[in-house]
């Protein structure tokens, strides 16, 4: 058990970062009330639909590798292109909540909702909710890490720093696999460490999971939401490393009160995810299946684990005693620091650049992104194994010329 007079060593690497915002982790309020279901006895001017017989498609015909075709035409069509419900199609909703289930189990999922249930809707990601967090007005504090992940001591210790006086972090906001940029993955025994802390300090988390299917070792580490007793994970999934990044198509599972907040957010703003997507990913997982389904990410997990190893054999050959980095152990990000380099953005965004070399600096990665970082982003996931070489070769080179 975690003692707040208890002192945390020292540690490096700033990565990770908390959001300061006040959230309520109290159930006691009512979820907002659902529409009656509209029945063909009912006779409704109350839509503002437009008549899908006035929209221009006959059919959607998609074609699988596998040599197997969706089609989409008729009512199903119809429904594909006009509005949706803000939570999501509810039969994609249902395949999702079986799947959640089997690999999460929540140990709240029959909770009520005064209890913290769970409850999910489908996202178009989690991409656009956290731009919107700075112009918010949200203060962020980096939280330390290395190889293994978030560092649970650093974290209790930032945590007790704070004074009754101060405002204290309400959020911790975590990729807990393959993150994004440096590809690190937190273990399991840090998970339940971090877990117990937020326990104590009250505080929501944010697992942010995009890489989930990702990880190169298939007995996946539970998820932060499968330790959840106390209906204090919002945890956010996609299907964009695995199906489609242009389908734009992820869930949101976690309190049920705190996942209904969210649809009311977006009745106001987007209104709903692209109803064609949905209707897509459904007739696709019906086909396939949670097997099938859990295969084909296997699969995907494999691809890239085979260039991580090609990526991993060019960092060997051309940047030993240039550079350092870890093996990340999923994802498709490569995260290098550069020797002798104190920040990368000069090297990367014009010297790199004019030899037709693209990385990304890792001062973009900040949360003050005009502080100096001697890492680069290098993602494993498009080049071929030549390119890598061709890539890498020219860092090197680069580096071997850089004024120290």
């Amino acid at each position: 058990m975690w003692s707040r007079r208890g002192a945390a060593p020292n540690f490096r690497i700033v990565i990770i970062v908390i959001k300061l915002a006040k959230v309520k982790l109290h159930f006691g309020s009512k979820p907002p009330s659902q529409a009656g279901q509209v029945t063909p006895d009912h006779v409704s001017f109350a839509g503002g639909c437009p008549n899908p017989d006035m929209f221009p498609f006959a059919s959607v015909t998609v074609a699988l590798k596998d040599g197997r075709n969706l089609k989409i035409d008729g009512d199903l069509l119809k429904k594909s292109l006009q509005y949706g419900s803000s939570e999501g199609l509810p039969e994609l909703i249902n395949w999702l909540k079986v799947m959640q289930k089997t690999l999460h189990n929540p140990p709240t999922w029959t909770n009520k909702p005064e209890q913290g249930g769970t409850e999910l809707c489908i996202t178009t990601g989690s991409q656009e909710a956290l731009s919107k967090l700075r112009p918010m007005g949200v203060r962020f504090l980096t939280i330390e890490s290395d190889e293994s992940g978030m560092l649970p001591a650093a974290l209790f210790k930032a945590l007790s720093s704070f004074q009754p006086t101060h405002r204290p972090p309400r959020v911790i906001y975590i990729v807990p696999n393959a993150a994004n940029p440096t590809g690190v993955t937190l273990t399991l025994e840090r998970k339940e460490l971090i877990y117990q802390i937020a326990k104590e300090f009250d505080l929501l988390i944010i697992e942010d999971d995009p890489y989930y299917f990702l990880q190169f070792n298939k007995s996946r580490i539970p998820s932060f939401l499968s330790l959840d007793t106390d209906g204090r994970v919002l945890r956010a999934d996609s299907f964009s490393k695995v199906l489609s990044a242009g389908l734009r198509l992820g869930f949101l599972t976690g309190p049920k009160m705190l996942v209904h907040n969210v649809i009311l957010h977006v009745q106001v703003s987007t209104m709903h995810c692209n109803m064609l997507s949905q209707v897509l990913v459904l007739q696709l997982l019906q086909i396939w299946g949670l097997e099938g389904f859990l295969e084909y990410t296997n699969k995907v997990s494999d691809f890239y684990q085979g260039q991580r190893d090609l990526m991993m054999e060019s960092a060997h050959r051309w940047l030993n005693g240039l550079a350092e980095w870890n093996n990340p152990q999923g994802g498709m990000f490569l995260w290098i620091k550069l020797a002798g380099i104190t920040d990368t953005y000069d090297l990367v965004m014009r010297k790199a650049r004019d030899n037709k070399v693209l990385f990304v600096p890792g001062r973009a990665f900040l949360p003050d992104n005009t502080m100096p970082s001697p890492y680069v982003r290098a993602s494993y996931s498009l080049p071929s194994q030549l390119q890598m070489d061709k890539g890498l070769k020219i860092l090197a080179e680069l580096l071997k010329n850089v004024e120290r």
